[in-house]
């Protein structure tokens, strides 16, 4: 009487394990359709030889350095948006590059005028864009 009593509760455990995880899963899905993000253009240029990207970044030092400095005063800059903190900094022989979006033109400045503070005079293109 226990042995069937024991494999009844534990079917009923195990199939009801499986409806609530089933029901769980149906939950999570989204209920309306999100158009996906078209980062199109963005890709286009990227693709381009002419273009920097950050895995053409050297392992040298002084790059890295570079880099690294200037990454740590734009996230330090509690005043700037979480774009502005992510953008992509590609330094190659001391030529730094900016790249993404940020949220104004003022974001822009800052970021560019925080590059060529690390960098220096004329060690700085920018390919920021605004997005608001």
């Amino acid at each position: 009487m226990k042995f069937v009593y024991g494999t009844a509760v534990r079917t009923f455990l195990c199939t009801t394990l499986l409806l609530g995880i089933g029901a769980f899963a149906l939950a999570q899905e989204p209920t309306g359709q999100q158009p996906a993000p078209d980062n199109t253009k963005v890709n286009e240029r990227d693709r381009s030889k002419d273009e920097p990207t950050a895995d053409q970044q050297k392992d040298n030092r002084s790059d890295q350095d570079i880099t690294q400095q200037i990454r740590k005063s734009i996230v330090a800059d509690k005043s700037l948006s979480t774009y502005a903190h992510n953008v992509k900094i590609i330094t190659q022989g001391g030529q730094v590059t900016l790249k993404g979006p940020v949220r104004s033109d003022d974001e822009k400045r800052t970021v560019e005028a925080k590059a060529t503070e690390v960098a220096g005079e004329n060690k700085v293109t920018s390919e920021l864009s605004v997005k608001p």
